[in-house]
């Protein structure tokens, strides 16, 4: 395997990981483990249900929006497909990742409701995941598509 093989390799492992792990952690929001305290930072209010509640529809409503703006672009790897094209019509003229955006939301939403260490630590776990796909997935849109970086500058996160 030469060096250039090698390094192709090593991304295309990268890129998995940070999928396993993105979907890993979704996953987790809904399993109580038992042998993971789900203790309570603070108890949890009407207003914290009312709040986080409300972040998780209007995430899921942002979420589902995004999904059919991509269309055929869809994908859950950072690479963008072969025949693909950079989708800069819809919700994606306010903000470059709506999708990942929305996941974060509705994690925090759910941290919201619960307010536990547990879904605390899933939150900016997967806050994390997303913003190292997002830096992955910005090189490869920049080197695919000549007008990304205008895109970028025009429009913010």
């Amino acid at each position: 395997m030469t060096k250039f093989q090698f390094k192709n390799f090593l991304k295309a492992a990268y890129e998995i990981i940070l999928v396993f792990l993105q979907f890993f952690i979704i996953s987790l929001h809904f399993f109580q483990w038992e042998f993971i305290p789900q203790k309570q930072i603070i108890q949890a209010s009407t207003l914290s249900y009312i709040a986080g509640y409300l972040i998780i529809i209007i995430a899921s409503i942002i979420l589902l929006i995004s999904i059919k703006d991509l269309g055929k672009n869809l994908s859950p790897f950072p690479r963008p497909i072969n025949n693909g094209n950079l989708v800069t019509t819809g919700i994606y003229r306010f903000t470059r990742h709506p999708m990942y955006n929305s996941l974060i939301f509705i994690s925090f939403g759910v941290f919201i409701i619960k307010l536990s260490i547990y879904y605390l630590f899933l939150s900016i776990s997967l806050a994390l995941i997303i913003k190292f796909k997002i830096a992955l997935e910005e090189q490869y849109l920049n080197n695919k598509f000549k007008n990304y970086l205008v895109y970028k500058n025009e429009v913010k996160y």
